[in-house]
């Protein structure tokens, strides 16, 4: 079984999903995929990802190689590394990105069948340049700009949505919804919310038979829809998706978690699903529509999506060229344009370069850190330190990337 049929089979029949804009799904998914499948698999595949890598003097990560780098914080143009830190503790930023948060996740049990998996934040003070815990909020978005965050109170879902300061970290306003969410991202300008709305909390765990761990529902799904919300003004609408329970329909499918987003220019919103086609978007009213040509071919599980200037997409693992690799599409045609370093691909910091997880010359596919990645150049230049390979620990943390 190749890379691309394993996560196939993993996003049809493992809803241990992520919000499409929200980072690290795939290589949870996997994770889980593992463990299930430990007996008969000698290995599990890579997770979905790619690299690009930078022209500076830091040498190139391949497996087996003696890994070099800074031993303390690193600023070049445009980039500020801690290859020292994991969690970091100071302010990672690459190009137009920065990693405005990172959060963690541990099952917290309701009862001797059911759980839920909470989600611990540590948010970057835009003043200070450190993460500072926010245990007090169950999901958060950070708006472009690094100033404020959306945030979610615990025990999703939840009728109202608060602006954070972050400097403060106070809340500077409420905005009610009629509906409740357990989701919220921004709008690229930052002027508008997507919320998805569950009638119960797409969180929760289970104990599936055979398994020794917390499970996602499995392809269930609470989801009922979304409130586009003016983040001026805060007048919102909602509009119904519903789930239907025709086996034909992909939509009748859905991960436990399975939010909603914007397109890149913010005019529609869409969403994943764990079979074909893949994603849907709709109006702002739920009609469906095509999607944009520029993102016909983006993948939700590959977080980076569309370049900035909308000509390339980040693609799927590739690993032909490189251990870990990945692939760099056409956002027109889909066709491949180029293979990049790295495992799994974030954000674009630039046209040229992105931030990525990447893994380190032991070669174990959980044991990762971020790095910045060039097309063109075969230098990966660190930006974290190494996270812990164990799930639901405090050292496997997951990061929120904002355009500064």
């Amino acid at each position: 079984m190749n890379v691309d049929e394993l996560v196939r089979d993993a996003l049809r029949d493992q809803a241990d999903g992520q919000p499409p804009a929200a980072p690290g799904f795939a290589d949870r998914v996997l994770a889980v995929r593992r463990r299930r499948r430990s007996r008969r698999l000698a290995s599990a595949a890579a997770a979905v990802a790619a690299v690009v890598a930078v022209a500076v003097a830091v040498p190139m990560l391949d497996s087996g190689k003696q890994d070099v780098r800074p031993s303390g914080g690193v600023e070049q143009t445009g980039v500020t590394a801690r290859p020292d830190q994991s969690p970091p503790r100071d302010l990672i930023a690459a190009g137009r990105v920065a990693l405005a948060a990172y959060y963690t996740f541990r099952n917290v049990e309701q009862s001797a069948d059911r759980a839920v998996s909470e989600r611990t934040y540590w948010l970057l003070d835009p003043e200070t340049k450190k993460y500072e815990k926010a245990d007090r909020w169950s999901y958060v978005a950070v708006a472009p700009g690094l100033k404020t965050a959306a945030v979610l109170e615990r025990d999703l879902p939840v009728r109202r949505i608060g602006l954070l300061d972050l400097a403060s970290g106070e809340v500077e306003r409420w905005l009610p919804v009629d509906r409740p969410v357990a989701g919220v991202e921004f709008s690229p300008d930052g002027t508008k919310l997507v919320a998805t709305t569950y009638s119960q909390n797409p969180d929760q765990r289970v104990k599936i038979e055979g398994s020794d761990d917390w499970d996602a529902l499995f392809m269930k799904s609470y989801r009922t829809g979304f409130h586009v919300i003016d983040v001026a003004s805060g007048r919102s609408s909602w509009t119904e998706i519903k789930i239907g329970l025709d086996p034909d329909d992909p939509g009748s499918f859905l991960n436990s978690r399975q939010d909603f987003a914007f397109s890149r220019d913010g005019s529609l919103v869409w969403s994943g699903l764990p079979s074909e086609p893949g994603k849907r978007f709709y109006d702002v009213g739920g009609k469906e529509v095509a999607p944009p040509v520029r993102e016909r071919h983006r993948d939700w599980f590959v977080e980076a999506g569309v370049s900035p200037d909308g000509a390339l997409v980040a693609g799927q693992f590739a690993g032909k060229k490189w251990k870990t690799s990945s692939w760099i599409l056409d956002s027109r045609t889909g066709k491949t344009r180029t293979e990049v370093h790295g495992q799994q691909l974030l954000a674009w910091a630039d046209g040229d370069s992105l931030v990525a997880w990447d893994i380190g010359p032991d070669g174990n596919e959980y044991h990762q850190r971020l790095v910045l990645v060039t097309m063109g150049s075969d230098k990966v230049v660190p930006l974290s330190g190494f996270r812990s390979p164990k799930d639901n620990t405090k050292g496997r943390w997951e990061p929120v990337f904002a355009e500064r």
